[in-house]
């Protein structure tokens, strides 16, 4: 039973362990924070979603990139388009709750909506993120 329950306090613990470390030392946790791309139809459906991400404060900051080309297969054809591509900076915890609710909004059936964490970057600008994007 004690075994048990230290496997599952154990997250939970090194995330605040590592925390504090960070409040102590100043230094960046990797991976606190991600890059989200959602891929779009057409510039005003990026638009609308960006903004609507936005309004929903999921997001501290999102690039509307031009058109590019896409190649896929889709339903067993190969397809190609062209897509406007979001790159969606936020907090690595709301990766979840971003994915939900664009899927929600997006007109796409399966849309493109895939994260990487930020292993490093400028420290004031990471906290920028945390200060625009709130904690759950």
């Amino acid at each position: 039973e004690v075994l048990t329950l230290l496997v599952l306090v154990y997250p939970l613990l090194q995330g605040l362990a590592l925390q504090l470390h960070s409040a102590v030392t100043g230094s960046y946790i990797p991976g606190t924070h991600s890059i989200a791309f959602v891929n779009c139809l057409n510039e005003q459906i990026a638009r609308d979603i960006a903004r609507a991400i936005m309004d929903k404060k999921l997001a501290a900051y999102v690039n509307i990139l031009p058109k590019s080309s896409a190649l896929y297969f889709w339903k067993g054809e190969l397809e190609e388009s062209t897509e406007i591509l979001l790159l969606v900076k936020t907090r690595t915890s709301k990766i979840g709750e971003l994915s939900n609710y664009v899927r929600s909004i997006h007109p796409f059936e399966i849309p493109e909506i895939i994260s990487l964490p930020i292993d490093q970057g400028n420290p004031l600008y990471l906290k920028w993120i945390d200060e625009n994007v709130p904690r759950d």
